[in-house]
């Protein structure tokens, strides 16, 4: 079994620093100047709806570190990361491991822990052929950006679990559910040593089923460094009923070669 990630030091961001002495200054305004009540709740509601739109905007690094692209080493080698959440789906993700062997790339799962606890032999095949599976939440609910931090710590935990005890390895990066967190997150990934991880373009493919459509979005502008977001699991239907991603990924795989880059996986950045 892997040694499990390090835990790390929490850094609270400027917006994170910010938060207490706007509390505390609008509970003396409504103490010592009771008049001006209306400048100190306006300071509060504008500190929580940055703190909101910073959570709601997946990319964003105002609550914490967060991984848009590859480290600059990786990106001057010409790699990129094609990660691939939602799974493992027993009907797609072999399909989608298939293509990945024929192409010789290599992509990063980002699965969902209750799914992979029920495809124990399917976690272990994408390992077996050279692909990353990181945490993508034990329950993957809609409602995770509204979570507390216990019940955030908790989900978190059991993922880490579940992925160490399926692959003798905890996993070194998560990915929020939609993208969509709160600032309780950072704290609880520095505690178990995980890594947010994000992406920089993704081809919603989740309700997209035009493949045209969701590769253009994918390659546009495509470079070293850069992070892709596709779909094996909750992946939209083409209209010949085929889960999306069977198309584009062939397409996709084929512009990387074309481009001069290599897909890698986002563990082996680290390394």
């Amino acid at each position: 079994m892997h040694a499990a990630p390090t835990s790390r030091r929490w850094r609270p961001t400027p917006l994170i620093l910010a938060t207490a002495p706007i509390h505390l200054a609008a509970v003396a305004v409504l103490v010592f100047a009771p008049a001006q009540w209306a400048w100190a709740i306006a300071a509060v509601a504008l500190n929580h709806a940055a703190l909101t739109l910073a959570g709601l905007w997946p990319r964003s690094r105002l609550l914490g570190p967060n991984w848009t692209q590859l480290p600059a080493a990786a990106a001057a080698r010409g790699e990129i990361a094609i990660t691939i959440d939602d799974g493992p789906d027993p009907a797609v993700t072999p399909q989608v491991l298939d293509l990945l062997d024929a192409a010789g790339a290599r992509a990063t799962f980002f699965c969902i822990g209750e799914r992979a606890a029920a495809q124990p032999a399917l976690v272990a095949d994408i390992l077996r052929r050279g692909h990353d599976v990181q945490n993508h939440s034990q329950l993957h609910r809609k409602t995770f950006s509204l979570f507390g931090p216990r019940r955030m710590a908790q989900d978190i935990a059991a993922a880490q679990h579940t992925f160490a005890r399926l692959t003798g390895r905890a996993p070194r990066f998560f990915r929020a559910p939609a993208g969509l967190r709160n600032p309780f997150l950072e704290p609880v990934l520095a505690r178990h040593g995980l890594t947010l991880a994000s992406w920089t373009r993704r081809g919603f493919d989740t309700r997209e089923g035009d493949a045209d459509t969701v590769l253009a979005r994918l390659t546009r502008n495509l470079a070293g460094g850069d992070i892709l977001l596709l779909h094996d699991g909750h992946a939209a239907h083409t209209r010949q009923d085929r889960p999306v991603i069977l198309e584009v990924l062939p397409r996709l795989l084929d512009a990387v070669r074309a481009a001069g880059l290599r897909p890698v996986t986002l563990t082996a950045c680290l390394e």
